[in-house]
C-alpha cells in the first residue's frame, strides 16, 4: 500500500525523438516512478510543435500511465523546459506531475468569444469565473483565437487580485496549436486550472529590463499616445536621457526603448518590479509625442527602460534571490518568452538553470511562450520577453 503523503510531491521528465507516443510513454513512466506510483492531482504537459498533430495520442498515453485527476497542457513552437534544460526547436515534450494534498483544483474551459457569445450562464461571454476560494489560475491560451488582454481585464473584475500565471501557445499559425484539458484537446480558446485549498502558491515575473534616467509624471496623454512628461514633449525627455547615458546605454536606446508605468503610486520609492514595462512603438517628431504599448493616464509616474541579455540576467537573478529568501518551493512551472533562450542569451538553459540554482533541485517544467501571463502588483498582465514562475509549496 502506498503511504499517504502530507506535503507537495512532484516529478518531472522530458523526452525527445521521432515518435511522440514513445516520448509520452517514456516521460510518463519516469514521472510515475518519481511519484512512487501515486496518481498526481495535477499533470501539466508541454508539447513541441512536431508533436502537435499527435496531441490526442500524447494525452491518452499520459492519462493511461499516470491517471491524473486533472491534466492541462499546450504546444510550443520554440521549445520546452525540463528541469534545468531548455530543449529548443526539437521534437520533444516536458511532463510535470504533482500530488497536492489539500488542494482544490477546478478545470475551466474558455471558448473564443465569437463561438460562445450569449450562451453562457454567468455573463455574455459564457466564461465561468474561477471559484471564490481560488488562490491562483494556471492559464494556457491560443494567441490567434483568444483575447488574452480582454480576458485578464474580465478576470480582474470577476476575481480581483487573483494571480494568473501561464502563457500563450507558440506554434506560429492559426489552427495549429493544441490545448489539453482533462480528456479533451482543443484548437482554440483557452484552458485553465484554478488552484485553491491547502497549498501555498507564489508567483514571480521578471520583465528583463532595467530603468534608465529619472522618473516623470504624465501631464498629457490620449490613450496610448504620450504627449507630455512633466510638461515637456516625451521626445525631449528621451533626448535628455540619451545625453546623460553612457555609450553602452546609448546603443541599447537605439536598439529599442521601453517605458515603465508605476503600478502602485502610493509607494515612496520605485524600484525593480514596481513598473509595468511596455515598448515604445513610435514617435511623432512634429508634436514630440510617442506611442507606447499600453494605455497611459495623466498623473501616472513613468520611467524609461532598456533591455538586453545582461539586464534580463540581472533582473531574473535579483528577483529569484528575493523569491528564495521568502520561503522554499517544492515544485514550479516556468513560462519564458520565445524571444529569450539562446535567441537572447546566446547560450542554452539560461532561465531554467537560474531557477534551479536559486530555488534548488526541484521538479521544474515549462515552455517558450508567445506571451506570458503573470501578476505585477495587484493585477495580472500579458507580457513579452519575460520569465514568469508559478511555484508550489506545502
Amino acid at each position: 500500500m502506498t503511504a499517504k503523503i502530507t506535503r507537495v510531491r512532484a516529478g518531472q521528465a522530458s523526452a525527445v525523438g521521432p515518435d511522440p507516443d514513445a516520448a509520452a510513454a517514456d516521460a510518463a513512466g519516469r514521472v510515475r516512478e518519481a511519484l512512487e506510483g501515486r496518481a498526481p492531482d495535477l499533470a501539466v504537459v508541454f508539447i513541441g510543435a512536431a508533436y502537435a498533430p499527435a496531441a490526442e495520442a500524447v494525452r491518452d498515453r499520459i492519462a493511461d500511465t499516470l491517471a491524473p485527476a486533472h491534466l492541462i497542457g499546450t504546444t510550443s513552437g520554440a521549445g520546452v523546459i525540463a528541469a534545468g534544460r531548455e530543449i529548443e526547436d526539437v521534437a520533444g515534450l516536458s511532463l510535470w506531475g504533482a500530488c497536492l494534498p489539500g488542494a482544490e483544483l477546478t478545470p475551466l474551459r474558455y471558448e473564443p468569444p465569437r463561438e460562445r457569445a450569449g450562451e453562457g450562464p454567468d455573463d455574455e461571454l459564457g466564461w465561468q469565473p474561477p471559484p471564490e476560494q481560488a488562490k491562483a489560475l494556471l492559464l494556457l491560451a491560443d494567441p490567434f483565437s483568444f483575447p488574452a488582454d480582454g480576458f485578464l481585464a474580465w478576470i480582474d473584475q470577476a476575481r480581483p487580485g487573483l494571480p494568473v500565471s501561464g502563457g500563450l501557445a507558440s506554434v506560429g499559425a492559426s489552427g495549429r496549436n493544441r490545448l489539453l484539458l482533462d480528456d479533451a484537446v482543443h484548437t482554440g480558446g483557452a484552458v485553465a486550472v484554478a488552484v485553491g485549498g491547502d497549498v501555498h502558491l507564489r508567483t514571480l515575473v521578471s520583465q528583463g529590463c532595467r530603468p534608465i534616467g529619472g522618473t516623470y509624471v504624465v501631464t498629457r496623454a490620449d490613450r496610448n499616445l504620450l504627449q507630455e512628461l512633466g510638461g515637456q514633449p516625451p521626445i525631449e525627455r528621451i533626448q535628455e536621457v540619451f545625453a546623460e547615458a553612457d555609450p553602452s546605454e546609448r546603443e541599447l536606446i537605439r536598439g529599442g526603448l521601453h517605458i515603465g508605468t508605476v503600478i502602485d503610486e502610493y509607494r515612496d520609492e520605485f524600484g525593480r518590479g514596481d513598473f509595468l514595462v511596455r515598448g515604445v512603438l513610435g514617435a511623432d517628431p512634429g508634436s514630440g509625442a510617442i506611442a507606447v504599448g499600453d494605455v497611459v493616464r495623466v498623473g501616472q509616474t513613468v520611467r524609461f527602460h532598456v533591455r538586453d541579455a545582461a539586464s534580463a540576467d540581472e533582473d531574473l537573478r535579483e528577483l529569484l534571490d528575493d523569491f528564495a529568501r521568502s520561503g522554499p518551493a517544492d515544485a514550479a512551472l516556468l513560462f519564458s518568452c520565445n524571444g529569450r533562450g539562446t535567441r537572447l542569451f546566446g547560450r542554452p538553459d539560461h532561465d531554467a538553470s537560474l531557477v534551479r540554482h536559486s530555488l534548488g533541485d526541484l521538479p521544474l517544467a515549462g515552455f517558450f511562450c508567445a506571451g506570458e501571463f503573470g501578476p505585477v502588483g495587484p493585477r495580472s498582465f500579458l507580457h513579452g520577453f519575460t520569465a514568469s514562475i508559478l511555484a508550489f509549496a506545502s
